[in-house]
């Protein structure tokens, strides 16, 4: 059982970074610090040559793909995709 539970850490520990993604709100866009800040607080600190919609604001709804490095926090953003515009204050927002 003992090398059973150590063969079963090792291979854990073989591969730390796992692949992984979000939804979200965004609260905040800082375009020239490249920091995202989501309605549920989390930080996305986005690397400077990732192409991001020059439209991108507050309110847009996003899809986030990055890879997380276990207790050590996000290892990289692979991919951010608008999935919904946000409604500007004052329009009518029905279908």
């Amino acid at each position: 059982m003992r090398k059973i539970l150590l063969s079963a850490a090792l291979f854990l520990a073989a591969f730390p970074a796992l692949a992984d993604q979000t939804e979200g709100l965004i609260l905040a866009f800082d375009r020239q610090a490249h920091t995202l800040i989501l309605t549920d607080h989390s930080v996305w600190q986005l690397p400077s040559d990732m192409a991001i919609p020059s439209d991108l604001g507050q309110g847009d709804r996003i899809y986030i793909d990055f890879t997380s490095d276990g207790d050590n926090g996000i290892k990289a953003i692979s991919l951010i995709e608008r999935l919904a515009v946000a409604v500007p204050l004052g329009a009518d927002g029905g279908s």
